[in-house]
């Protein structure tokens, strides 16, 4: 039976429409690493631009193409998921031969077996996700890996004011300067803040690094990490550990830069970078932001510069 194809329809002094797609679908991946398969169950975003002339876009051929990518990656070896996001753009741009651009956003919960302060073996809670984007004639896709991880902040202007207070409380009530001298020595209470990371690296050549080598240049630069699982005694290691080393908002995103930098300088140039953390306040209504986005040629280039 002939169907009408409503969708395709042509228009008459209408608008481009710069993303047409569908949000929120849900099938389970399988992504094969070296050493280690990873099981996901993304929601995927899929767009395309539609042209003027172009009354709607073929919803069905969205939905179709994320299922024969989930197909093949079955049989894909040592696959990633920016290789697989990235076939998903380029399929786009094949079954909708009236677009001239494509996007796929995946976001997934992540799993991690990590040693808690307590020595126990703990699974942890992370997102992990990747976006391609692709114009028709483009060399290669932009491809973006990238992770969001929550942890702990301590405040380090609270905590040298809390010093000086109680420096002056001691003196006042008799302690003698040595007595006060230990203050130096320990960390001294601070208003602290649950931080939520996310890291992203973008290329069109591929950003070659694990989803866990992003969690842990972001989780080793924070105050401390935070644990789904702790009895008392971790509960305090987590707490001191997050006051021996108190961070801005903005310490943590430069710390994770010279991290990042130092740690994979084969990364290429035109790699771009964003760190974006949010600290949620403990004693204010409000959050504290800090963010940057630069290509790593350029932060290269500003180690040397910016802080001279």
């Amino acid at each position: 039976m002939d169907l009408p194809d409503v969708q395709g329809r042509e228009l008459f002094s209408s608008y481009n429409l710069s993303r047409v797609g569908v949000k929120g679908i849900k099938r389970p991946v399988t992504i094969h690493r070296p050493g280690k398969d990873v099981s996901l169950v993304p929601s995927i975003d899929v767009m395309v631009n539609l042209p003027a002339q172009q009354r709607g876009s073929h919803m069905s051929r969205h939905v179709e193409v994320i299922h024969r990518a989930v197909d093949s990656a079955l049989d894909m070896e040592n696959d990633s998921l920016e290789a697989f996001v990235e076939r998903i753009a380029l399929s786009l741009l094949e079954s909708h031969e009236y677009a001239t651009y494509a996007e796929i956003g995946l976001r997934a919960d992540y799993f991690r077996e990590r040693t808690s302060p307590d020595g126990k073996a703990v699974l942890e809670n992370y997102v992990i996700a990747a976006n391609a984007s692709v114009r028709r004639g483009d060399a290669r896709p932009l491809r973006t890996i990238g992770v969001e991880v929550s942890g702990m902040s301590a405040c380090p202007c609270a905590m040298e004011t809390v010093r000086k207070l109680l420096s002056e409380e001691l003196s006042e009530g008799g302690a003698t300067p040595e007595q006060i001298k230990v203050l130096d020595l320990i960390p001294v209470p601070t208003h602290n803040q649950k931080n939520r990371v996310e890291l992203f690296l973008s290329s069109t050549d591929g950003v070659m690094m694990d989803a866990d080598e992003l969690i842990d240049i972001v989780e080793r630069n924070l105050s401390s990490p935070t644990y789904e699982i702790l009895k008392r005694m971790g509960e305090a290691r987590v707490v001191l550990e997050a006051h021996r080393r108190p961070k801005f908002v903005e310490d943590i995103v430069r710390d994770i830069i010279d991290d990042l930098l130092g740690s994979h300088p084969e990364l290429d140039d035109d790699v771009v970078i964003r760190v974006r953390s949010v600290s949620e306040e403990s004693i204010h209504k409000h959050d504290a932001l800090a963010e940057r986005v630069s290509t790593l040629g350029e932060l290269r280039v500003g180690s040397r510069h910016e802080r001279t």
